[in-house]
Parts: structure tokens; C-alpha cells; sequence
């Protein structure tokens, strides 16, 4: 059972992430694009006050699944956590907040560009 729920975290995380890069492409999804990059501000910014800047508590929930499973030494962040899994390299968690930061605010800004500035066609 833990290892389904750590498998529906990774999806889960995974297609959060897709979708505030990329939700703001489509028309149909601009709306629900906007209110999810406000939902994943307020928890990095807000609730980071409390749990540390950058908190996601999906990270949290799936980080105890792991402990659970066994696995130690977990970073603060999942995409640091995918981007090591996936090349298999230590990538120096600075450079993964900062891209992630680079990422989230181009992002955010196309949401804002194409909800409330740009006419739609």
C-alpha cells in the first residue's frame, strides 16, 4: 500500500509541476493556471513562514511514505529529488531552487500576461 501511495505522490507531483509550467498555454485551462500558481505561492511563501520557504505539504506527506519505505536522507525538495532520480547525478540543491524560482516566476508571469492582459483570440 505504501508503495501505490508513493507512486500516486510522484504523479501527483509531477503533474502539478507540468501544469504550472505549462497550464497557462491553453485557453480552457489559463483560469484553473492562475489559481494554482497562486495555490503553490501561498504554500512555498505563507505556509513557509511556519515550515520553511518552499514548503509543500504533498512533499512532506510523500517525504514520510519514504521514511516509512526506508529511505533516507530526503532533500527539501521533490524536484531536486526527480532531477538527481532522473540523471542520475547529486545536483547542487541551489541551482534546483534557482531554476525552480527562474521557472515558477516565467511561469506566473504568463499567467497573469494571458488572464489579464492579453484579449483572448
Amino acid at each position: 500500500m505504501l508503495q501505490l501511495l508513493d507512486i500516486f505522490y510522484t504523479v501527483l507531483h509531477v503533474v502539478i509541476i507540468v501544469f504550472n509550467l505549462s497550464g497557462w498555454i491553453w485557453l480552457r485551462t489559463r483560469i484553473y493556471h492562475f489559481y494554482g500558481i497562486l495555490l503553490t505561492a501561498f504554500s512555498w511563501v505563507f505556509l513557509g513562514i511556519w515550515y520553511g520557504f518552499g514548503y509543500c505539504p504533498i512533499t512532506d506527506w510523500q517525504w514520510q511514505v519514504k521514511e516509512k519505505l526506508g529511505e533516507n536522507n530526503l532533500p527539501d525538495s521533490f524536484i531536486k529529488y526527480l532531477a538527481d532520480q532522473i540523471s542520475g547525478e547529486n545536483i547542487n540543491p541551489n541551482v534546483v531552487d534557482v531554476l525552480t524560482a527562474v521557472w515558477f516566476v516565467l511561469a506566473a508571469g504568463f499567467t497573469v500576461y494571458m488572464n489579464f492582459i492579453k484579449k483572448p483570440n
